[in-house]
């Protein structure tokens, strides 16, 4: 973002009152995930994993706890370190995210059984959009395709094309047991799906959620909704994470109707989820430990969009900026999905500090 438009202008808050470097905090993060949490899968060369918590109650084992998505957004983390590196002008850093991404999508893969999907839609998705961005770190830092990413992100796309029907009038179901239709599937879906250029699968699955899951009094997207034989039964509950996909699928859909519902989004956001000192809420538990940093990244997208009025940008930017000074100062997390989230946080408000490269319209890295 440059000029006055919604980036690190928008105050770069750091501790103390203090600017803060965002870019050595992101690097400081991703260096205590790597030491503290990240190790080889069963020793095996060319593969890594993250630990789910530090110290780990026992020695890794093949089949010890290990929760797919945390891992996807691990990697998420990791393309975010190297896309930063990128702008840094520091290749050589790049190069070493790029081989930590392919090595943690390798022991994504072995973990799973050699394979990529599992019984969850939303965690294919999750790793669908990380897989797709190491491939395009890959591109940019060393001129190729990353081994591995883009057959990952073309089964995980085969399998999210079987998520939907015609029940509820459209939508991608949570799981293989087809009994409940969530954001948590729907918003990382619908920009997966408009990212490798599906455009119209993707705007099916943005307007769903707008006609089936989008709060009016609120403004925010509710978590789903079960069909069932007495009619549709919605959950209603808000999270931080359901709006970040959303709201940047819309962006990449790339019309003014969707781009005015992102701008409203992003308001929604700052009366609904922020918190006495202006950050965004932050959610407990494991998985909760996940969603304040996945709205974050994408809030980071939308700040760097000139599509968006200058008032929208300039909010956005602030969030991340106010979420990111507030965790500034917290110890280092024990689990690996806070860890991550902290890192994410980080790299979100790096990417606003006046180092991202735009186009005339999205940002070259989308996030």
């Amino acid at each position: 973002m440059t000029g006055n438009s919604g980036g690190h202008g928008a105050g770069d808050p750091g501790v103390g009152g203090l600017p803060a470097d965002w870019g050595a905090l992101a690097a400081a993060a991703a260096h205590a995930v790597h030491a503290r949490f990240g190790h080889r899968l069963m020793r095996l060369p060319g593969t890594w994993i993250g630990a789910v918590a530090s110290p780990p109650a026992r020695a890794p084992a093949p089949w010890s706890e290990w929760h797919y998505w945390w891992q996807a957004h691990y990697l998420d983390a990791v393309v975010d370190a190297g896309f930063r590196g990128l702008r840094a002008g520091n290749r050589e850093a790049a190069a070493q995210d790029l081989a930590r991404g392919r090595a943690l999508l390798r022991g994504i893969m072995v973990r799973n059984f050699g394979r990529f999907p599992n019984f969850y839609y939303d965690d294919m998705a999750w790793l669908a959009l990380a897989a797709s961005r190491l491939d395009r770190l890959s591109r940019a830092a060393a001129g190729r395709p990353a081994a591995l990413a883009g057959p990952a992100s073309a089964t995980l796309t085969a399998h999210l094309r079987k998520a939907g029907d015609g029940v509820l009038g459209g939508g991608l179901y949570w799981s293989r047991k087809r009994d409940y239709k969530n954001t948590p599937v729907n918003g990382p879906a619908a920009l997966h799906f408009a990212r490798v250029g599906e455009t119209d699968r993707a705007r099916a699955v943005v307007d769903w959620l707008r006609a089936r899951l989008f709060a009016p009094d609120s403004g925010l997207y509710l978590d789903g909704v079960h069909p069932s034989a007495r009619g549709p039964e919605v959950e209603r509950t808000i999270h931080t994470y359901n709006q970040g996909p959303v709201l940047a699928a819309l962006l990449e859909l790339d019309h003014p109707r969707y781009a005015g519902q992102a701008a409203d989004l992003v308001a929604a956001i700052e009366r609904r989820l922020v918190t006495g000192g202006g950050g965004l809420r932050l959610e407990p538990g494991g998985d909760g430990s996940l969603f304040t940093g996945i709205l974050c990244r994408y809030l980071a997208v939308a700040a760097r969009d000139r599509r968006l009025p200058a008032d929208a940008r300039s909010t956005a930017a602030r969030l991340v900026a106010l979420t990111a000074a507030g965790l500034a100062g917290t110890p280092g997390p024990a689990i690996l999905s806070a860890a991550v989230q902290r890192w994410t946080v980080f790299e979100a408000a790096a990417a606003l500090a006046g180092e991202v490269p735009e186009t005339a319209g999205r940002p070259v890295d989308a996030g």
